[in-house]
């Protein structure tokens, strides 16, 4: 249903609206921590300031609104993680660029879970078990594989279940474990009583680029304002994030499904300032390493400035 709505909202994102004379930018986006500054941003009108009208459609996987963005029904995509959109970069489907950072994985933003009653007791007990995995082949699994590598331990087999499925996966024993975003992450823990078995912002995956706010080298040539109007805008709310956790925390019942104590307690990932290449290329070389990716990719052509 999220994908299908995408198709609907019109032939040109990038269009201007006529009530108000801003530039009007329709923006695919997933309910989770990494979309903060993205809803800050419009609802502190910071993208009003630079005469834009940002709408923002929920996707539950950001690879769903693909197609949308090819097409020029959406302006950009939101917490999309950047092995996806790299790869398809790499096989040519995509022309990508990088309009700005999203979040860098910080400890407990991500876990794997397993049942309260589980027999997995440590990471190396996941070799061979089913992990749940919102997307195959991306974030998530490359950061677990590359943290159970650190630890000498064995790989499991992935599961492709959306985010706000991999609760109920678990209850149901469809998994052995599930790999779940903040502020899933939290959700299921206190819905379920599942327990952490492994901090998947720890080891090689701390500090690593997670997601960022992409979209395609035809907009940014067509709207060259409203793609640097959009990162001047995204930046300064990743800007009050960083510095205003309560900020963030704030926000998160508005567009994600938390209570307001709920996300009091959830883990934050850390809100970049702006682009950093060096950091993407960090995340080049892993999936490189894990061949992910079959060449080199440098980042820096990408970001838009």
């Amino acid at each position: 249903m999220a994908a299908a709505a995408l198709v609907l909202v019109g032939c040109d994102s990038g269009g201007t609206s006529a009530a108000d004379g801003r530039q009007q930018l329709t923006v695919a986006a997933l309910p989770l921590t990494d979309s903060a500054a993205l809803y800050l941003a419009r609802d502190r009108g910071l993208f009003a300031k630079e005469g834009l009208d940002v709408r923002i459609q929920p996707v539950q996987q950001s690879i769903q609104a693909l197609p949308a963005l090819l097409k020029g029904q959406v302006s950009v995509i939101a917490s999309a993680n950047y092995v996806t959109y790299f790869q398809a970069y790499e096989k040519g489907t995509l022309d990508l660029r990088i309009l700005a950072e999203g979040v860098r994985i910080a400890p407990h933003m991500m876990d794997v879970l397993v049942p309260k009653d589980s027999a997995l007791k440590s990471p190396a007990d996941l070799a061979g078990k089913k992990v749940a995995v919102a997307v195959l082949n991306n974030i998530q699994s490359l950061t677990l594989n590359a943290i159970l590598d650190a630890r000498g331990a064995g790989r499991p087999v992935y599961r492709q279940i959306l985010f706000p499925q991999m609760g109920p996966a678990l209850e149901k024993g469809q998994v052995d474990a599930a790999h779940v975003v903040e502020p899933f992450d939290t959700a299921v823990q206190g819905e379920s009583g599942a327990r952490v078995l492994l901090d998947g912002g720890s080891g090689p995956a701390r500090g690593l680029p997670a997601s960022g706010y992409i979209t395609t080298g035809d907009f940014v040539k067509k709207h060259p304002e409203a793609a640097e109007g959009f990162r001047r805008a995204v930046e300064a709310a990743s800007k009050l994030a960083a510095e205003d956790p309560g900020a963030v925390r704030t926000e998160l019942p508005r567009y994600a499904k938390v209570s307001a104590g709920q996300a009091t307690s959830i883990h934050l990932p850390a809100y970049p300032v702006s682009a950093d290449p060096a950091a993407l290329r960090r995340l080049v070389r892993l999936m490189r390493t894990e061949g992910l990716l079959k060449k080199d990719i440098d980042p820096a052509p990408l970001l838009v400035k």
